[in-house]
């Protein structure tokens, strides 16, 4: 099991986030889980969801603190995305965060087939 995976934000949810505490976007509460990527998925969750924001908030959880609540669950069949994903059943304070790093858009741009290719060679 992968023990490092990350939590994305837009400033607008991380604004949210950090007033409240909880870290939780309208996404994971229609899914009912914290949606997470490892460091192999990053590049493809970023491209995929948030391509339309110029910046954005990147945060790694504490697994030690929070691996009671967390599965590694692969996506639906027909989804492209088929690597195993750490969600995440339960609240996510940001008082569990133990590194946070203020992103912005890069100059290039992967195409969807290289960061596919990467995660199916994701280790756990």
């Amino acid at each position: 099991m992968n023990k490092v995976f990350y939590k994305i934000l837009t400033p607008e949810e991380w604004e949210r986030a950090s007033q409240s505490g909880i870290i939780e976007t309208d996404l994971d509460t229609k899914d009912g889980f914290i949606h997470l990527s490892t460091a192999q998925q990053l590049a493809a969750t970023l491209a995929f969801y948030f391509s339309d924001q110029d910046k954005v908030i990147l945060l790694q959880p504490d697994y030690e603190v929070v691996k009671d609540k967390l599965k590694y669950e692969t996506t639906k069949p027909e989804d492209r995305r088929q690597s195993a994903f750490p969600h995440l059943y339960g609240k996510l304070k940001v008082s569990q965060i133990t590194q946070i790093w203020h992103l912005e858009r890069g100059a290039f741009i992967l195409p969807e087939d290289i960061l596919l290719r990467v995660e199916s060679y994701e280790t756990t």
